[in-house]
């Protein structure tokens, strides 16, 4: 037994001592969020927000058993989770409802066929509603684990429970559809409320993102990973100082130039949530920004805190580039609208349709509660549409650092309103014959997110393989959002499809299946 303790326990140190590697940035489309893979350019690097469904909320609270025991609303993922399961062909969303509870919440199922219109079916749990967990919750976190390989643990529910009217926990518990769950298999130490789980597949292993109060920057994060779920949660526990802890480390606080309350400027921001997935080659971070005012403040002045969603990017699982300090999913400037306070980012998300990413978040009305009213609502954005590289009307170049070809295809997700012409160059930044400028099949007028790139007498980059080269984007009046190299024809690459989508394949990769 012992031996077996001392192995669980090197888990975690060895995760801890890798910190510092990051993976190979060559997964997937290559995006430009930072400029890691970008030798030396002139575009300008543009950020770019998703854009609200027009009939937003997608899902309400509309049912009895949606209600608290006050009778107040409460009808969307309190981090929760939205995926789409490519076995099933359905969206699936697991959201929080009232259930009648008195401190907390219940856990719901929905289902969609085209991630906008969501039925809530009768199920057995509760007969005759949707509800498929009545633990009185916090907030949970479910993972439709695309990387499990046993089937009984496919979907995992991390749910942060009341124990009392004052303390609460972490539980695991498994499934195998989704819908019917075991009993808790683990169990956490006392905890701060609104903690988060998730995977991350680059270093295999989930990852616990918990609450902390830290002393000057107040509402903080705590990180705890491992390979092991159940010891992951068995491990966590509220923490009283910075460093203490053997597996436990302080992680990130809010910065002082996050967004702050109009109405309340004063408010230094804090950190009210995070999570994240992995998208194609990176890991994409939530970061729900507190901006205040604190509940009782709220509660005399009737009005929702405010929360807005920025992201974020990381190349090794820990550290964070927050480059961009505009809102993601903001707050609407509309008092009566959906999300007119405490927007929230949900689990799971994005999920990739078409040439779209979905991004669902929790929304709150001002009345007539200020901690109720919670809907849930859609937001969309281009396909690894997040930051482009744009030009004007003269022509602008990008060249990239030396990468190996691996791979025969170059893909390319841009919109040109004017030209594009891409070369290859050498380790001396030499144009390679056959590859250069002049060689390229000229392109205008382009908006694709899977275009690929052909020379006049080469057709893919077969030529190249295992050499070390660098390529160089012409842009004239246009943008480009990502590039990537393929082993197909029809663009897949290789990268993680975070949330899953039609058509793609259920193992979380963009790859043929």
């Amino acid at each position: 037994m012992k031996e077996k303790i001392w192995v669980l326990v090197a888990l975690f140190v060895q995760s801890f001592c890798s910190w510092g590697q990051s993976h190979d940035s060559l997964i997937g489309r290559q995006l430009f969020v930072d400029s890691n893979n970008i030798e030396s350019t002139n575009l300008g690097r543009h950020y770019h927000v998703p854009d609200y469904y027009h009939l937003n909320p997608v899902l309400k609270a509309d049912k009895e058993w949606e209600l608290n025991r006050d009778g107040d609303p409460y009808g969307a993922p309190f981090s929760g989770g939205v995926w789409y399961d490519e076995t099933a062909g359905k969206f699936k969303m697991w959201y929080s409802a009232g259930g009648g509870k008195e401190l907390g919440l219940v856990t719901c199922y929905a289902e969609s066929k085209d991630g906008k219109h969501w039925a809530k079916p009768k199920l057995d749990i509760v007969p005759g509603t949707n509800i498929i967990d009545t633990s009185e919750h916090d907030c949970v976190s479910v993972l439709l684990d695309k990387f499990e390989k046993d089937a009984t643990k496919r979907y995992k529910m991390f749910l942060v429970e009341f124990n009392n009217r004052r303390s609460v926990s972490m539980r695991l518990k498994y499934s195998a559809d989704g819908i019917h769950w075991g009993n808790p298999v683990a169990m956490s130490g006392e905890l701060y409320d609104r903690c988060a789980a998730y995977y991350d597949p680059f270093r295999e292993e989930y990852v616990l993102s918990l609450k902390t109060l830290n002393g000057k920057y107040r509402r903080s994060r705590n990180y705890l990973s491992g390979k092991d779920p159940e010891l992951l949660v068995s491990l966590a526990h509220r923490t009283f100082d910075l460093n203490t802890d053997k597996f436990i480390r302080y992680w990130f606080h809010a910065d002082e130039n996050d967004p702050k309350h109009p109405q309340f400027p004063e408010i230094r921001p804090q950190i009210y949530n995070h999570e994240a997935i992995a998208y194609e080659g990176l890991m994409l971070g939530y970061f729900t920004i507190w901006q205040g005012p604190e509940n009782n403040v709220c509660d005399s002045l009737k009005i929702q805190k405010r929360n807005e969603v920025l992201i974020g990017w990381s190349r090794n699982g820990f550290d964070w580039n927050r480059e961009d300090k505009s809102p993601f999913l903001a707050v609407s400037k509309d008092e009566n609208a959906w999300n007119a306070g405490n927007v929230q980012s949900t689990n799971g998300n994005p999920l990739i349709v078409g040439d779209s990413l979905y991004f669902y978040v929790s929304g709150r009305y001002n009345n007539p509660v200020w901690d109720s009213n919670f809907s849930t609502g859609l937001a969309t954005l281009r396909r690894d549409g997040f930051v482009s590289m744009h030009a004007n009307e003269q022509e602008c170049y990008l060249e990239t650092r030396l990468l190996k070809i691996e791979k025969d295809n170059l893909f390319l997700n841009a919109e040109i309103k004017d030209q594009l012409v891409v070369e290859i160059l050498d380790k001396e930044k030499n144009p390679i014959a056959g590859f250069t400028k002049s060689d390229c099949i000229t392109t205008k007028e382009l908006d694709s997110t899977r275009f690929r790139i052909k020379w006049k007498n080469n057709e893919n980059l077969f030529q190249l393989r295992d050499q070390y080269c660098s390529i160089r984007f012409f842009v004239t009046n246009g943008d480009i959002y990502s590039y990537w190299l393929s082993d197909s024809e029809t663009g897949e690459s290789g990268g993680y499809t975070a949330g899953g989508g039609p058509g793609l394949n259920p193992n979380g990769t963009d790859s043929k299946f």
